[in-house]
């Protein structure tokens, strides 16, 4: 059996930049109801770009909501109906300075699907060259740092990098090249 909620009432709580926060009645499949709160976030797109070297390119930056910076994928949020190929081609440019010869979709993740509507689409870059530098966002602040593969596998798997969608990207990069550290003894 195909297991539901259907929804009986919604009702917006709050409107942001980046997301709107709504409350929803739900009906239970058992007939009872509960409610629902969901952050309702257009979605983004990231890229994984791995250099001639074999180095993936990562981005550093102060992260709030974490309180520390983090190495992450270069990413960025979706705008009301735009292409994630295209986002993912543009944050790549405007982060790193590199650009793609072309772009292939790796897989698309749901980070916090308990009370978020964000998806991300994260595509692996093919053919990097360099474009003429970053075009940072005014409230944007971040270094490119480019790590070898099997490096960033090791620190997936150390914990060193804890945002998903850089776990995700890094990880099916490394599979699709045969790139798995050896495990310590």
């Amino acid at each position: 059996m195909a297991h539901f909620e259907k929804e009986l009432e919604k009702t917006q709580l709050y409107q942001g930049k980046i997301f709107t926060l709504t409350a929803h009645r739900v009906q239970l499949e058992d007939g009872g109801e509960s409610r629902r709160d969901v952050v309702n976030h257009h979605g983004g797109s990231c890229v994984a770009a791995v250099d001639d070297k074999g180095r993936i390119l990562l981005v550093r930056q102060y992260r709030f909501a974490a309180g520390r910076e983090l190495l992450e994928l270069p990413a960025g949020k979706l705008e009301p109906g735009e292409d994630p190929m295209e986002a993912a081609a543009r944050e790549l440019t405007e982060e790193t300075g590199c650009t793609a010869g072309y772009l292939t979709k790796l897989t698309e993740i749901i980070p916090t699907p308990a009370y978020c509507t964000e998806h991300i689409y994260v595509y692996e870059a093919h053919g990097l060259s360099a474009s003429g530098g970053q075009h940072l966002d005014r409230d944007e602040f971040l270094d490119v740092v480019p790590v070898p593969l099997e490096e960033a596998v090791g620190m997936v798997l150390s914990g060193e990098l804890p945002d998903a969608k850089t776990q995700v990207g890094v990880l099916l990069m490394a599979a699709k090249r045969g790139i798995f550290p050896h495990p310590e003894e």
